[in-house]
């Protein structure tokens, strides 16, 4: 199977954005490994509303590996993840699972860019904003982009998935 190729320093989210003529920003900030949350220290390091800071989590809905982006000043309400992808009941996917499905590593999780598709839900609360902050698929790294980017790129669903 051939490797896609990606920009020198890039990664399969950069190398995305770029192929889809999206723009973007990109955001480095030193990485602490002992940090207790990725997204609250992407949040503090880059001195960003925490609201606008969107991590990205896996689920296991009704067998299926599904995407739910939510603001890393809440938590993933996974009773509305299930409603927005016709679900019924869901449950926090493995985190080993999410990685070998994504090709990124916990806490580098990018909704872009991804091995293969999966189905996608984007909080709602993402619209408020001019622009947003998602993993660029690294530890201490991110992207700015358009909300509407990145519902595009992602073909998600927007619905209310944060408590």
């Amino acid at each position: 199977m051939a490797k896609k190729k990606q920009a020198a320093g890039g990664t399969p989210a950069t190398t995305a954005l770029t192929a889809a003529g999206v723009a973007f920003t990109v955001h480095e900030y030193a990485h602490d490994a002992r940090a207790a949350s990725y997204g609250g220290e992407a949040a503090e390091a880059m001195g960003i509303d925490p609201g606008r800071v969107f991590k990205t989590l896996f689920a296991d809905v009704d067998g299926a590996l599904v995407v739910g982006v939510v603001p890393v000043s809440g938590q993933l309400d996974l009773k509305a993840l299930a409603r927005a992808v016709d679900g019924r009941k869901a449950a926090m996917a493995d985190p080993k699972a999410a990685e070998r499905a994504t090709g990124y590593v916990v806490g580098g999780i990018s909704p872009l860019g991804q091995r293969k598709a999966h189905p996608t839900v984007v909080d709602a609360s993402a619209l408020d904003h001019p622009t947003v902050f998602v993993s660029a698929g690294k530890r201490g790294m991110e992207v700015e982009l358009s909300p509407a980017e990145l519902v595009r790129l992602t073909a998600a669903r927007v619905a209310a998935i944060r408590k």
